[in-house]
């Protein structure tokens, strides 16, 4: 599941609206609002995230977080390390290789590592 499709349920179930209601609304498929939210589709164009903004009358604070969410939410991300040190590519090809084997209290622990390190 991405972090779109994480918090896009979480609203779809804080209000009550079902996944084949929200998709009728969009004029989209439930099976493309499924995929979306299990991260089998990529992230939605920006035409899409602004009818799911409209669609759930968020506030800006939201509409942002949203926005945000989405572009963190590509499920199928490529790292180039051409030209970088050979050190950068076994690193990324070891978070490839081993990220699935992380809980997710690890991979916020990491995360705010590398935020840490990148200030």
């Amino acid at each position: 599941m991405t972090p779109l499709g994480h918090r896009l349920r979480q609203l779809r179930e804080e209000r009550g609206i079902s996944l084949k209601q929200m998709a009728a609304a969009l004029d989209v498929s439930s099976a493309y609002l499924s995929a979306l939210e299990h991260g089998r589709r990529g992230r939605p164009t920006w035409q899409m995230l602004q009818r799911i903004i409209g669609y759930f009358n968020v506030i800006w604070d939201e509409a942002e977080e949203l926005t945000r969410l989405a572009e963190m939410s590509d499920p199928r991300v490529t790292i180039d390390t051409a030209g970088m040190s050979p050190e950068a590519t076994s690193f990324a090809n070891r978070l490839a290789r081993d990220i699935g084997k992380l809980a997710p209290d690890d991979l916020v622990a990491l995360s705010a590592e590398l935020t840490r390190r990148l200030k």
